[in-house]
């Protein structure tokens, strides 16, 4: 038989080609089921045991709709519970309509309860204090309104009492002033402005204004009652020595951005009791602080814009916990950036790592430094990689605590620029000359980064976005991170961890829970997907399970004492004492901002009997600071025990 002619090329072409849209047509009409099928083999690697014992496992939390919160700030109680505090929650509809929240969760029953929050805590400062109480101070009180939002001119307005024989005075809301020109400008909120005081020295006697200031708008839409420089201004209405002797002053008023606008309410929130406590006010306005508990028990409060938005200029202050009050602590003045990261020290100093929320000078106060608050001395340290990248870094006291070795992680450029980094640096704070060195990349470059200590001395860190709150990078309109590691000290390495499902950048925190998870809230993006809407802030809550907890059964601790003494032994129950390599006192986590000033994993010394094991804690108040932590026993295969929560006084 004659075999077929071979095609000719032209027609072999025609035919490929037609192939080859029968293809893509059959693609296209069977996309769905192509991406179904890759989510299902995806779905299939990542449960299966071999995967989850090397990169371990994510697990969405399924959050009833009403307890569905913006999560601006998460803290682990010594009742095992979550406290997940949006305040307004970025919302200036909330804020204005007073709708602020509270939420706990209960990891142990799953279930969650609402919690009445008195007043907007959004962006206030935390840190536990010795009795477990978690001090709440500042937060909102006022929302920003951008520049192309403000119609009516307005700016702070000093008002000055020169009389110091009538007493204090007060003006109501919508008090008038008036300027050389005649333009009007009426007072936001009542003030008192102080009589002024007499001074001798000697023979003379010198008279001291009072004075107050108080935000101030013009009476008339548009520039005509902008004013750029210095002038003095009358108050409507006063006749005679009033007319002299009580007057404003204002260095501009305009059309510019109102900044956030800081609150000075303070709260301990009770564990128990599960609900704030009113303490004294704070003695400035605070937005964006940070709190650091020091060695005798007494908090530090720094940083923060006043009740106009401005970064306070070092103003520092100290709360009393014995006294429930904060007292000012000029003897410890010193300008920070906003929620700048500060780490306690074993010998008692505090050390800044440079990792800053924004707001305030580029330049001032961004330099990393060991803060001696005893003597108010401040020695920088040098070695820091892209120094001008600390903006939304993160900082974290590795473990365990007595290495006394910082890292820090990621971070952007000065304000909302697009650039970014992928650096980690580390410093011995031990060294003679402390200074920072090299450590490994991140993966990519990030901001917002989340990080965890965990029981067996890793570090797990998850979640940023490398463009600014998850917005365009190189080109992509949106820059969220889904991949997470686990930084290795020993190795000095990132150890790939199984890739989280849920964006998260700006306003999110993740925290080790008791038994031995990590969950992950909040995320606030400054766009949606496509990049050219706004962004919604997630809700969504995901817990991730490391390694260690597919290696074998867990060792448990089954008895020991609620409370122990720094530099004391303590005797905890085990039936598995004979596979215990370490133990771990974890401090809990109290979180925003990427700021954690309380996460910490202390190292105790450890003696294995029969049917339990000895621990002794360290004495350094420093090392140890007075509170509740959890108590992890860690096996021979690196796997920590369930948490035993212990005091340690």
């Amino acid at each position: 038989m004659k075999p077929p002619s071979r095609p000719t090329l032209a027609r072999r072409l025609v035919s490929g080609l037609a192939t080859l849209v029968v293809l893509a047509g059959v693609a296209v009409a069977n996309r769905p089921m192509v991406a179904v099928g890759a989510e299902a083999l995806h779905t299939y690697q990542i449960n299966r045991e071999s995967y989850k014992k090397k990169y371990g496992h994510w697990a969405r939390l399924p959050v009833p709709r009403g307890y569905r919160v913006n999560a601006i700030h998460a803290a682990l109680l010594h009742t095992g519970k979550v406290l997940i505090i949006a305040g307004s929650g970025n919302n200036r509809d909330a804020f204005e309509e007073k709708s602020f929240r509270t939420v706990l969760y209960d990891p142990a029953t799953e279930k969650f309860t609402e919690v009445e929050t008195p007043t907007d805590v959004f962006c206030a400062g935390h840190t536990f204090l010795p009795n477990g109480n978690l001090l709440v101070a500042g937060g909102t009180k006022s929302y920003e309104v951008l520049e192309k939002d403000v119609e009516h001119a307005a700016g702070v307005m000093k008002l000055k009492n020169e009389s110091p024989d009538h007493g204090d005075r007060t003006f109501e809301k919508g008090t008038r002033l008036l300027s050389a020109t005649g333009e009007v400008y009426l007072t936001r909120t009542k003030v008192t402005v102080p009589a002024a005081k007499k001074v001798t020295h000697g023979a003379h006697t010198m008279v001291h204004a009072g004075e107050a200031e108080v935000w101030v708008d013009a009476e008339r839409k548009g520039d005509a009652p902008v004013a750029r420089e210095g002038a003095q201004y009358r108050i409507d209405g006063l006749t005679g020595d009033d007319a002299k002797n009580l007057y404003g002053v204002a260095d501009k008023i305009t059309r510019e951005k109102q900044e956030y606008g800081g609150d000075k309410t303070s709260y301990e929130f009770d564990p128990v009791a599960e609900r704030y406590v009113k303490t004294g006010s704070l003695r400035d306005h605070r937005w964006y602080p940070t709190l650091i508990g020091l060695t005798n028990g007494e908090v530090l409060a720094v940083s923060g814009l006043d009740q106009f938005g401005r970064v306070l200029p070092g103003r520092n202050e100290r709360y009393l916990p014995g006294e429930r009050r904060w007292v000012r602590a000029p003897e410890l003045k010193r300008y920070f950036p906003t929620y700048p990261g500060l780490h306690m020290m074993a010998d008692g100093q505090v050390f800044y790592s440079g990792s800053n929320a924004g707001y305030g000078s580029d330049t001032e106060g961004r330099t990393p430094g060991v803060w001696d608050v005893r003597r108010n001395r401040f020695k920088t340290v040098p070695g820091l990689r892209d120094p001008r990248m600390t903006e939304t870094s993160s900082s974290v006291l590795l473990p365990p605590a007595q290495e006394q070795k910082v890292m820090i992680l990621g971070g952007g450029e000065i304000g909302e620029s697009p650039v970014s980094t992928a650096r980690t640096d580390i410093i011995d704070l031990d060294a003679k000359k402390p200074e920072y060195k090299p450590g490994p990349d991140l993966p990519r470059p990030a901001r917002y980064l989340s990080t965890v200590v965990l029981p067996d001395d890793t570090l797990f860190t998850t979640g940023g976005s490398s463009g600014y709150r998850g917005g365009p990078y190189q080109g992509k309109p949106r820059s969220d991170l889904f991949n997470s590691q686990i930084y290795r000290p020993a190795e000095n390495d990132f150890a790939t961890a199984a890739e989280s499902t849920v964006g998260r950048n700006y306003h999110s925190e993740a925290i080790l829970l008791p038994d031995g998870r990590v969950i992950t809230l909040g995320g606030d993006p400054l766009y949606d997907k496509s990049g050219k809407n706004a962004g919604t802030f997630e809700q969504r809550i995901e817990v991730f399970s490391p390694p260690y907890l597919f290696h074998g059964e867990r060792p448990r601790i089954t008895g020991g004492p609620a409370e122990i003494d720094r530099g004391s032994t303590a005797r905890f129950t085990t039936p598995d004492a004979a596979r215990i390599a370490s133990a771990r006192l974890l401090r809990p986590s109290s979180v925003t901002h990427v700021t954690d000033t309380d996460q910490r994993s202390v190292a105790v010394e450890l003696e294995t009997g029969a049917d339990g094991v000895e621990v002794s804690v360290p004495e350094k108040p420093g090392l140890v600071p007075s509170g509740w932590y959890m108590l992890f026993l860690v096996d021979d295969k690196g796997v920590p025990s369930t948490a035993r929560w212990v005091r340690v006084r």
